[in-house]
């Protein structure tokens, strides 16, 4: 698709959960914590500002003067720590608005983001910035409505709370469902709801089943799910493609290629989240032009870097293994 307004794009900036992991044996995947970025019909979201956000932000210079959309799902650290290193809130002439649920203690996403740049956390504070940003709170459950894109929430399983994201356009769905934990006896209806038929399910899989129900150490209560719980969901709620999200810091590269190869042998239309993958939506009524009329639903491919698009946009090669061929 050469037509921006036909575009749906979503391309991961940081991919990790809890802090970040940068070195030799986290390179292929990344070390950055939770940020992806959407592009819908010429509008940019931007979901949740971990320190991929700093890397988004240095490539988006080229860009300015720039106008993103911005929803965190809440303001546990590796969601925030980036949003003071996004070069392009400092500059005039930038516009950001932000969304972001209110805290059960009353605290505002404006007042977080700026709590965490006051003194003696940080040299400057948050009115420095210069680009104009505008704070929104949302309601669990609202819905945010961009031109003709949708943005819906639902509350996750989370401690102090989150929520997760479904964003509609044009026949096209992508779901943002990390940082939730499954519960035992039964599958999230939240979860499944915000995942209902989506073309793209990323999914907190921080843990494997043996982590998360370890009796030497065991997780249950820390908010994360697992790439098996990720499979039940997507097969219960129809799900094209599912990408494993929020990475263990503990978990290197090899690790990963082992839950990428678990999972596919369970969900095949699946994989791991590597930061610089970006992943493409066909609206249906584009597929049924290009097919002749025949088919209706969406379709989602990833590049691997080595066409001119995906390095235009900043996307980052895996080795060959990691390749996977188009959906």
């Amino acid at each position: 698709m050469s037509n921006i307004q036909d575009q749906f794009t979503v391309h991961f900036w940081g991919v990790r959960g809890s802090i970040a992991c940068p070195g030799a044996e986290t390179v292929r995947y990344g070390g950055n914590t939770s940020c992806v970025e959407m592009r819908i019909g010429g509008h940019r979201l931007i979901f949740d500002g971990g320190t991929g956000l700093r890397v988004l932000g240095q490539t988006l210079l080229r860009e300015m003067p720039l106008e993103a959309y911005m929803f965190f799902t809440h303001s546990h650290w590796d969601h925030i720590q980036g949003f003071p290193f996004c070069v392009p809130a400092f500059i005039k002439g930038n516009r950001f608005h932000i969304y972001g649920a209110i805290a059960p203690n009353g605290s505002t996403i404006e007042q977080r983001l700026n709590d965490q740049m006051l003194h003696p956390n940080f040299p400057v504070p948050l009115q420095i910035m210069g680009a104009d940003l505008e704070f929104n709170d949302i309601e669990v459950g609202e819905s945010v409505q961009i031109d003709d894109i949708l943005v819906e929430n639902a509350l996750l399983n989370h401690p102090g709370e989150a929520v997760g994201y479904r964003v509609s356009w044009r026949g096209c769905v992508a779901s943002y469902v990390t940082d939730t934990e499954h519960f035992p006896d039964r599958l999230d209806e939240n979860v499944l709801w915000l995942a209902h038929e989506a073309d793209i399910l990323i999914y907190d899989a921080t843990y494997t089943d043996e982590e998360y129900y370890s009796e030497r150490s065991s997780k249950v209560g820390w908010g994360h799910s697992t790439w098996q719980e990720a499979v039940k969901i997507a097969e219960a709620a129809n799900v094209k493609k599912l990408v494993i999200f929020h990475h263990d810091p503990l978990h290197s590269d090899d690790f990963m290629d082992r839950v990428k190869e678990k999972t596919a042998e369970r969900f095949p239309n699946s994989l791991v989240a590597w930061e610089g993958l970006e992943l493409s939506i066909t609206p249906p009524e584009l597929v049924a032009d290009t097919n002749g009329g025949d088919r209706n639903g969406s379709e989602a491919h990833h590049t691997n870097g080595s066409s001119g698009s995906s390095l235009e946009s900043g996307a980052v090669a895996m080795p060959e293994k990691q390749v996977s061929a188009q959906i």
